[in-house]
Order: structure tokens, then C-alpha cells, then sequence
């Protein structure tokens, strides 16, 4: 099976680095234009620039998705200039700890950064791919929407909210040739798995090396899962071959999670 996205153009979140990275030059081998959106500028031309190899035309825009009005601005300006097929949500988490030490703000934070951003994104592009009855949005969230992870209280939260609102979504635009996905992906091989690892080695007072092989003997696979495997997944769930899949969860993660 050859998938084939030319002539398709997705706009891809947290794309400088990590598994949003590996998802836009996915995309782009399978013939799609990138518009990238991050950030920092600086990382975004140095993607840009690499995924030209593979197809052409991309671009970026840079938006502090710590600010839902900066984001806004961002995706109002994309929505103008170019015709978007394809959305990948894809933020990074929040911060590890249990979900009663959280502050409030910690909740209203990861809520505003992952749904609130995630419905501002979906709402500015629905009328255009309406327009075109063909459209993909996948959502890069988590297994915890599945099972809560351990010492992820805040994360464990949002992740399920923006699960069920991309269920409702599926629901609402699937006849309007939308599909609605998520990619859970399990411990994968970025900078905040790397983060997560040192943050409970001080915690615990355990080594780094402790940890990581504790975390190995979690997953029937026996390795963490690298970025391009993450996105061979949304790569395939963009592509026309999935246009009967709406309104469900991909698990990329090695067996880890504990239920079907």
C-alpha cells in the first residue's frame, strides 16, 4: 500500500522537533506541502528546509502556544492564504506530578494549551475542508487517554478531555467526508520522555539508567518507540486509504497499555 498525499497540504503543530517533526516529513515524503506551525522560527526553517528533499513548497508560522490569541492570529492568517486538508494537533504536555499537589492554574493551563488551542485550530479550517467535503484532523494526545499514568495527574486530565471532544467532532463531521482521529502515542523516544526520566531520577533518588530499564520492563516490546513511528501512524490515518476510520484511537506504544 503506497500512500499518497500530493496535491494535499497539512498544517502540522509542534513540527520543529520531536514526534511533530517526524509527522511533517512523513507527510511530506508521501507528496503533501507542509505549512509548519511552532515557536521558535529558527527550528521551523531548519524543518522547512529539510523536508524541500522531499516534496516542495512548505512553509511556517510561528505561534507561543502558551497564548490561545497568538495561535488564533496564527491559524486566522494560514486559513487565509492556503487551503488546509489536513490538521495535526500535536503539544507538548504538562508537567509531571500527581493530580491532587496540582494548583489549579496547572489544570487551566494544559486545558487553554491542548483543548482550547486544539478548538481554535479545528474551528478556523472545518469551513474549508466542509467546502471541499474532504478533510483529516488527527490529535497527537497520549494512552493515558485509555489508562492514567502514574505521576501525570494534570496530563492524565486533559488528555481524556480532548479524547472525548475529538469523538464529538468525528461524530459531527463525518458526513461531511471529515475524519477525526487520535495517535496515542506510548513512552517515545523525544525530549520529554528524557525529561520525564530525569524528573522522577530526582524525585526517587534513583539513577537515570534505574529508571529507564524499569520503564523498559513496562512495554512487551522492550524499547521505547521512536518519533517516525508515531507518525507513520498519522501519516496513514491522513491518507485516503483510512477515510472509513473516524472518531478513534491509534495506539503506537509497544503493548504497554494494559487493555484493548
Amino acid at each position: 500500500m503506497k500512500i499518497n498525499l500530493s496535491g494535499k497540504t497539512a498544517l502540522v503543530c509542534g513540527s520543529s522537533a520531536g514526534i511533530g517533526q517526524a509527522i511533517a516529513i512523513e507527510l511530506a515524503k508521501a507528496g503533501a506541502r507542509l505549512i509548519l506551525l511552532a515557536r521558535n522560527p529558527e527550528k521551523l526553517k531548519q524543518v522547512a528546509d529539510t523536508l524541500e528533499a522531499h516534496s516542495e513548497g512548505h512553509v511556517y508560522y510561528a505561534a507561543d502556544f502558551n497564548s490561545n490569541e497568538d495561535v488564533a492570529h496564527a491559524v486566522q492568517e494560514i486559513a487565509k492564504n492556503h487551503n488546509i486538508d489536513i490538521l495535526v494537533n500535536n503539544t507538548g504536555g504538562p508537567p509531571a506530578g500527581p493530580a491532587h499537589l496540582a494548583q489549579a492554574d496547572e489544570y487551566l493551563t494544559a486545558f487553554k494549551n491542548h483543548l482550547i488551542n486544539n478548538q481554535i485550530l479545528a474551528q478556523a479550517l472545518i469551513p474549508g475542508m466542509k467546502n471541499q467535503g474532504w478533510g483529516r484532523i488527527i490529535n497527537i494526545i497520549s494512552t493515558s487517554v485509555k489508562i492514567p499514568l502514574h505521576n501525570l495527574g494534570v496530563s492524565n486530565t486533559i488528555r481524556g478531555a480532548v479524547g472525548n471532544w475529538s469523538k464529538t467532532l468525528a461524530n459531527e463531521l463525518a458526513s461531511s467526508g471529515i475524519t477525526v482521529n487520535n495517535v496515542l502515542p506510548g513512552a517515545t523516544e523525544t525530549d520529554r520522555l528524557g525529561a520525564i526520566i530525569s524528573g522522577k531520577s530526582q524525585k526517587m533518588g534513583l539513577t537515570q539508567d534505574h529508571v529507564t530499564k524499569e520503564m523498559l520492563a513496562e512495554i512487551p516490546a522492550g524499547r521505547f518507540g521512536k518519533p517516525e513511528e508515531i507518525a507513520y501512524a498519522a501519516c496513514f490515518l491522513a491518507s485516503e486509504q483510512a477515510a472509513y476510520i473516524t472518531g478513534t484511537n491509534i495506539v503506537v506504544d509497544g503493548g504497554r497499555t494494559g487493555n484493548l
